[in-house]
Formats: structure tokens, sequence, C-alpha cells
């Protein structure tokens, strides 16, 4: 009997032990199914018709962290460089940052193609030297956010390089990860949509790291960007397989090469890979210079004059999640529109935004600024979605990859020279969203005969390798 019972003990049953272990086993199997269930529904989703097959699943969830780690800086230096002091001191700031990061950005940013074009074998080293590089800099600034030194500038310059190099190689890999019969802009829709979804999810998580202390968001950074380190490892090889590439170069690059009156070269540009890709770029950064312009304009903007009735950091949330919520509609569209038409599609979307901007700046109102928010964040990411499609179809396989670099080089180059314009604009609504339709219109105006042209064509014109 009393081996029996010794038995029963041991083995959870029968006594009061057993019946607390069961409760600590059942306790632990509800808290651990929401995060397990969860992770495969994740899982599920990104990897969904072949990706998970392709590699193209991995790239998703990478560039979720991508989106995750970036947020969480951007918490930590918004609120050490933004919201800590007053508007003006906040404005010498936030140009001293834009001196010290951006400006030798727009230098850096035309190298970051080229050289990674030596690298074709080496994208997923790439991709995460860009996440370690960031996981280091992130512990950097979070010793001068405490200290107040001025290392947080050159550290938030290194993270904005090492950001962009990031994204110029993920939207290389994205071609050679395609699952069968997927188009290049369903692929590309996925991969940003699961950014924004990431960005959504940290900046909140971010925001209560940073109740913690200053340093806390960064921490958080630092940890998501190693995790990247070791997922970029996880993607497959033929990432770093460069067979039947070539090196796309811009009509400045062949110049410098080959002379102004050379009519052929042994490498071809963008401008002789489709005459649609360069038009469209060109709306394209129209829309990434607009974009730029509102961020920091309408940052100081609602800061000083918030919205009828909100507070300030009310009516900065209030146009963020408008262009958050602009930015996801216009990836899902995209991704249903695949690629039809997408010379019409820019041509459109571009109008459309162009005349939101004209409306909000005439009728300046809380509605319309969150309106033309939201518009701006749609139009930029089915423009963005198009151009691809655009160079999916009129950039032949030799010279796809490199173009893809090539040309977010270019995109990422005009945001910044929206920002620094948003930086130094007067504080007056009208003023202000009229300069930024001045911007879309140029764009939309110096591309709109080129890309109907080509859309009437059919997009024929196709880009002959020497």
């Amino acid at each position: 009997m009393n081996v029996v019972a010794a038995a029963d003990k041991a083995s959870g049953r029968g006594g009061g032990s057993g019946r607390v272990g069961g409760a600590v086993r059942s306790v632990g199997r509800a808290l651990h199914l929401p995060v397990t269930g969860a992770a495969r529904g994740i899982r599920r989703a990104t990897h969904a018709h072949g990706a998970g097959e392709s590699g193209l699943g991995k790239l998703i969830e990478l560039h979720a962290v991508n989106g995750a780690g970036d947020v969480m800086i951007t918490v930590a230096l918004a609120s050490t460089v933004f919201f800590s002091v007053p508007t003006d001191e906040a404005r010498g700031r936030v140009a001293l940052y834009l001196a010290i990061t951006m400006a030798p950005f727009t230098v850096l940013a035309p190298v970051i193609g080229p050289l990674l074009d030596r690298l074709p074998h080496g994208r997923r080293a790439a991709m995460a030297g860009a996440m370690l590089a960031r996981a280091l800099l992130a512990l950097i600034i979070s010793g001068a956010v405490a200290s107040g030194s001025l290392e947080l500038y050159p550290a938030a310059l290194g993270v904005l390089v090492a950001s962009k190099a990031y994204g110029v190689v993920r939207s290389a890999v994205v071609p050679r990860l395609l699952p069968p019969r997927f188009s290049l802009v369903k692929a590309n829709s996925r991969v940003t949509l699961a950014g924004l979804l990431a960005t959504g999810v940290a900046a909140p998580i971010g925001a209560g790291l940073h109740a913690l202390g200053d340093p806390w968001p960064l921490y958080g950074a630092f940890v998501i960007f190693v995790a990247g380190t070791f997922l970029s490892f996880s993607l497959p090889p033929a990432v770093d397989s460069a067979g039947g590439e070539d090196v796309a170069l811009l009509a400045a690059d062949e110049e410098h090469l080959h002379g102004p009156r050379r009519k052929t070269s042994r490498r071809p540009g963008l401008r002789t890979v489709g005459p649609a890709v360069t038009h469209a770029l060109g709306a394209n950064a129209a829309l990434r210079c607009l974009s730029g312009f509102l961020i920091f304009f309408l940052a100081f903007l609602l800061r000083e004059h918030p919205l009828t009735g909100e507070s300030a950091a009310v009516s900065l949330g209030i146009v963020g999640v408008a262009a958050g919520a602009g930015n996801a509609l216009g990836t899902a569209v995209g991704a249903w529109l695949r690629s039809r038409a997408p010379e019409v599609i820019i041509v459109t979307v571009v109008a459309g935004v162009l005349g939101v901007a004209v409306v909000a700046a005439v009728f300046f109102g809380a509605l319309l600024v969150a309106c033309l928010a939201a518009a701006a964040g749609f139009g930029q990411a089915l423009a963005k979605l198009a151009l691809d499609a655009l160079i999916q179809r009129d950039v032949p396989e030799l010279v796809r990859t490199s173009a893809f670099a090539r040309s977010e080089t270019l995109l990422q180059m005009a945001w910044v020279f929206g920002g620094a314009v948003g930086i130094v604009m007067p504080l007056n609504g009208t003023v202000g969203l009229m300069v930024g339709a001045a911007f879309v219109a140029v764009g939309w105006l110096s591309t709109l005969k080129g890309l109907l042209a080509s859309a009437r064509h059919g997009g024929r014109t196709r880009a002959r390798v020497a």
C-alpha cells in the first residue's frame, strides 16, 4: 500500500503536489498556446502560395524584423531630437540632424548601388552586415542619448546608410526568390506589407519602452537587429547566385565611362532598358520628395499649430496613422492589381495625389491634412509597386537586379531632398502644402506624356543588351 501511494505521489496522481503540478502545466499550456499559435499563423501567411519553398517567406519575415528595428530607433531619435525641447530649439536640432546625417547621405547614396553590385555573391552577408551594424550603432546611440554627446549624429548617419543599404539589397534579392506564377509586384507587396505591419506593432512597444527610459527603445532595437543578423543567413543560397546578371548603369554613369556621344554601350543603363522605366522613376521620385517634405514640415507645423481641438502629440499621431493606413491600402491594392497597365496606374495615382495636395493647400484644415497624408502614403506605395512591375516587364533579367538597386538609391535621394526643404519652410500650412503640390506637379507633368505614350505602345520597347 505504501509502495503504491509513493508511486502515485511521484507520478502526480492522488496528491496535492500533483494537482499543483497539473495546474502549473495547464497555465503554461494556456500561456504558450497564443504565442505558438500566433507564430504558426504568421508562418503560414508568410509561406503561402509557394513563398515558403522559394525562400520568399524568409525574406518577408526578415523585412518585418527590419521594420520593427528601424521604428525602435526612430522612436528613440524622435523623442531625443524632436519632442524633448521647445519648437525653436527642436528645429535647430533637426536641422543639425539633417546636416550631419542626411546631407552626407546624399553623397553616399549614389555609391551604395555600385558598391553592392560588386557583391553579387555576398548578398546574405551584406544584409546581415547591415543588421549587425545597426545593432551596434543602436548601443552607441543609447550611450549618446544618456550622455547628450554629439556622437548621436554620426551614429544616426550610420544607421541611415545601413538601412538604405539593406533596402537596396532587399530589392535586388526579391527577383531571385519569386515562387512559380508569382508576379514581382505581388511579391514586393507582400514584403512591404509585412514591414508595415511590423512597424505598426513595434511602434507602441517602442513608446512603452521609452516610458522606462530614453535608451530602452535602442536596447530593443539591438535585440531585434541581432536576431535579423542570424535570420539573414537563413535565406536560401539562390540569394547569392549571380548567374546571368550584369550591371545596369544610369545615363550619367554611361557618359562617364563611354563619353557623351557614344550611342551604344557594353552595359545598358536605365535609359536604355525602356523609356517607361525612366518616366516612372521620375514620377516616383516626385512622390518620395513629397513624402520626405510632409514628414518634416507637418511635424513642426502640427507641433506649433495642432489640429483643431487636439494636442500636438495627438495631431501628429492622427497624421501618422493616416499615412500608414494609406501606405498599407496602396500595398494591398497593388497586389490586387498585379501588373495591369502600370503606366496608367502611375499617371492616375500621381494625378490623384496632386489633386488632394492642391485642395488641402487651398482649403487648409485638419481633415484635409489627414487626407493628404493618407493619399501620399497610398500613392507612394502603389506607384512604387507599379514601377517594380515596369522593371520586371521592360528590364531584361540580365540587368534587372542591378536596376532595382540603382532606382532605389535615386528614390532615397529624392526623399532626402524633400525632407531638407521641409525643415526650412516657414510654418504656414497653405504655403507649405502648395510647395508639396509643386513637387508632385513637376514630376507628373514631366513624365505624363512619356508614360502614356509607353502605355499606348503596350510597353513593347525593350532593352537590347550588347
